[in-house]
């Protein structure tokens, strides 16, 4: 006797924004990807307006969770850097794996890499400045 398949759960968009991003709330954070994997999602975009620092375990877990997206047929973007956190990603070349998107900005091509200025950078005229916050990991759904 075979069993047929069970249809799974899959969510369209899942965004995320992050205003603490280092080894000290990657625990806490994990567990928020974990969960939200668990949903299946076409989407999933990382808001890191609100975050000032961004560090190594943290880029190792953007790294991971982008894997777990790729087996799945999903895609993980990351939006609205700020311009030191922009350049944190591109020396660590996340820019060449995970598409950035700002607020000011057509969101690049899926797979070209391209990092579109990020909004508030003092050396692009026109551009609002950022808010700063601390916190923790907060999860919005949309369906």
């Amino acid at each position: 006797m075979t069993n047929p398949r069970r249809a799974e759960c899959t969510v369209p968009l899942v965004e995320v924004a992050i205003t603490e991003f280092e080894l000290a709330c990657l625990p806490e954070t994990g567990a928020v990807f974990d969960r939200l994997l668990a949903l299946h999602p076409a989407r999933v975009v990382i808001d890191l307006s609100g975050c000032r620092h961004i560090d190594a375990a943290a880029i190792g877990l953007l790294l991971d969770v982008h894997r777990q997206m790729v087996r799945t047929g999903g895609v993980l973007a990351l939006r609205d850097p700020n311009p030191r956190i922009a350049r944190i990603l591109q020396a660590a070349r996340l820019d060449q794996i995970l598409p950035v998107h700002t607020d000011n900005a057509a969101p690049p091509t899926p797979g070209t890499g391209a990092l579109a200025p990020a909004a508030g950078d003092p050396e692009l005229p026109g551009t609002a400045p950022r808010r700063s916050a601390y916190g923790h990991a907060a999860v919005t759904v949309r369906t």
